[in-house]
């Protein structure tokens, strides 16, 4: 197996999850005993958080850009970075690496386009579904049209976000709000729901909603496994 490195930390939430994931597929893929081989970098979200706010998007590439190549020094032949919203430093972080960095909106890209999907909806931090970085990749890319909620809905996706669910905090009034702003985005023409940050994913775990959903960190781990899996014997 290749060693994958994971610059995580935003939040730790996210991070556990994509840790858990992988050592679960190479577990299904391999069976015995075998796990991932991992390299994990993770980083204190506050500092992160904070230059998010301050739009000092810079500085925060610059961060990651060096918390990545000490995971290329340890080894590491390949990169996931477990956060939707901070692959808007993707390119800081590419530019400063001399592996690949196995980017979360190619992953979402290919499995829409398996699927035939050209209109999907798209949860997130207020950063995801404003800015350019993501939509911008799938339409450029795949030909996908990315549809967001209204401005009152994200700015309380985006709070609930780093108020609850980045503190561990899941609750029903939190999953009935995004459940509901599904079912809106469902009337606006969108064919599946992007689960644009990974607790999201977590909040609606085992949930009905009025789209179908494809959860980014399942598909990222997936593009990751395929990199950690490759040549592996049984991979």
């Amino acid at each position: 197996m290749r060693q994958l490195g994971i610059l995580g930390g935003m939040s730790w939430e996210s991070t556990a999850s994509y840790y858990r994931l992988l050592n679960q597929g190479v577990r299904e893929r391999l069976g015995g005993l075998h796990s991932a081989p991992l390299l994990v970098h993770s980083l204190d979200f506050a500092g992160i958080a904070a230059l998010q706010q301050l739009g000092d998007w810079d500085a925060a590439g610059r961060q990651l850009a060096l918390a990545a190549q000490g995971l290329e020094r340890a080894g590491a032949t390949a990169l996931l970075l477990a956060t939707n919203t901070m692959h808007k430093v993707a390119p800081a972080i590419e530019a400063a690496l001399n592996i690949p960095l196995l980017h979360i909106g190619d992953a979402l890209g290919q499995a829409l386009q398996r699927q035939g999907v050209t209109r999907a909806a798209l949860l997130g931090t207020r950063f995801t579904m404003q800015e350019a970085f993501y939509r911008e990749r799938l339409a450029e890319r795949f030909g996908i049209q990315v549809v967001v909620p209204a401005p009152a809905q994200m700015d309380e996706i985006d709070r609930v976000i780093f108020a609850e669910l980045c503190q561990g905090q899941f609750h029903d009034a939190a999953r009935a709000f995004y459940l509901d702003c599904l079912a809106q985005l469902h009337e606006r023409g969108a064919e599946v729901a992007i689960l644009g940050c990974t607790e999201i994913g977590l909040l609606l775990e085992g949930t009905c909603a009025a789209l179908p959903m494809l959860d980014s960190t399942e598909l990222h781990v997936a593009m990751g496994l395929e990199w950690l899996l490759d040549g592996a014997p049984g991979g």
